[in-house]
């Protein structure tokens, strides 16, 4: 089988490219089977990688679901396989940085939403437009996009099918950061490095709170970090004791 998702590693930081790029990395069965797969890998080494970025071969991010794939009847390993393996890298306990380039459209969105960073280049355009095709969102736009741009702003995107720039989606919160092209491979490695070279026990205990925590009012959520903040890591006295120490 071909490499539809192409994992490559340096030092301590993981990149998973999405490797269809004759169609745009459009999302097909095969493309999320392997993706899950590594997602699974990646779970068990939560201690050796400290970021993971997720982006596309080629021109762009993903032009989403493969409509092809739709029209010759998809066969998933399971029900809900793809929104279970979007979900599964939404929770993997290490942060991860979404690189959009060029189209990252519906369900190429929804996997860029299960990052915890989006940075895109100026060229890139978001869209949802599963109402042009008729379609509903199964794979986690409904409740993603919301959490992201308020509940009005995503309406506006969800009933109009409209495309947007990588700079109108930083200015709505969409994406974090937007630069120019030829500074997108240098932004995403200058932050998924100060990423990484930070506790990744620190890391995975503070993304679990936000996601637990997540729609919680404040009262519920301090008592939450309280009673499930699970204290120092084994890494925490050697970084303290380095502190003011010259390298």
């Amino acid at each position: 089988m071909s490499k539809l998702v192409v994992r490559h590693d340096t030092a301590n930081i993981s990149t998973l490219t999405l490797n269809r790029p004759d169609v745009l990395n459009a999302l097909n069965v095969p493309m999320f089977e392997q993706l899950r797969d590594h997602v699974a890998a990646l779970r068990d080494e939560v201690h050796k990688v400290g970021c993971v970025i997720i982006t596309g071969a080629g021109k762009a991010f993903s032009a989403g679901h493969d409509l092809k794939d739709i029209q010759n009847g998809e066969h998933p390993p399971e029900r809900h396989f793809q929104a279970k393996t979007i979900q599964a890298l939404a929770e993997l306990p290490i942060p991860v940085i979404a690189r959009i380039t060029g189209h990252c459209y519906t369900g190429g969105l929804e996997l860029a939403l299960a990052a915890d960073v989006l940075i895109a280049s100026r060229s890139a355009k978001l869209a949802d437009t599963h109402s042009k095709w008729g379609l509903t969102p199964l794979w986690g736009m409904t409740q993603r996009l919301p959490r992201r741009v308020g509940l009005s702003k995503a309406k506006e995107m969800m009933f109009t099918s409209h495309i947007y720039s990588a700079e109108e989606a930083e200015r709505m919160g969409l994406v974090d950061i937007c630069v120019d092209d030829s500074e997108l491979d240098r932004t995403v490695e200058e932050m998924a490095g100060r990423i990484a070279a930070n506790s990744s026990y620190s890391n995975s205990a503070i993304k679990s709170l936000l996601t637990a925590t997540d729609g919680m009012d404040m009262e519920a959520g301090l008592a939450y970090e309280l009673a499930h903040s699970p204290g120092a890591g084994k890494d925490a006295r050697e970084r303290i004791a380095s502190f003011g120490k010259k390298k």
